[in-house]
């Protein structure tokens, strides 16, 4: 299994937005310049984001991005199902059509399969992929 292009771009942006937690506010164009991700893709992962819960987005003078919620409190799987949906290995869990549905043994076990994954992401917050400062 991989992860799309814009769930890993979701995970960068966020682990940049939680380096200015407790700061001022960043602009998209900021944490475009600290990913070195082009601004188009992290407009469109931080309005994603922001739809989810997990970015507040603030207009006008010092206005700005900033994390909805302690970076603490923020999982991979939020962010990861923020921009992908629910997480799932196969599309027959939700009802898609498969050529072996009707004799398919592990069917059944697929939904145990996704939370289990879905669980290791849940227990990785976002201060474990920020690097803490060092105080001079």
């Amino acid at each position: 299994m991989r992860l799309s292009n814009l769930a890993d771009y979701a995970v960068v942006t966020m682990s940049a937005a939680s380096r200015h937690c407790g700061g001022s506010r960043v602009s998209a164009s900021e944490l475009a310049a600290e990913t070195g991700l082009p601004v188009p893709t992290v407009q469109k992962v931080v309005s994603k984001l922001t739809a989810a819960g997990l970015l507040r987005s603030v207009r006008g003078a010092g206005g700005g991005l900033q994390l909805a919620r302690p970076a603490a409190a923020i999982t991979i799987a939020d962010i990861v199902e923020a921009v992908e949906g629910p997480i799932a290995l196969t599309a027959c869990v939700d009802g898609h059509d498969c050529m072996v549905d009707h004799n398919c043994a592990v069917k059944p076990h697929w939904p145990m399969i996704n939370q289990a994954l879905r669980g290791a992401l849940a227990d990785i917050s976002l201060t474990q992929l920020t690097p803490v400062k060092e105080i001079a």
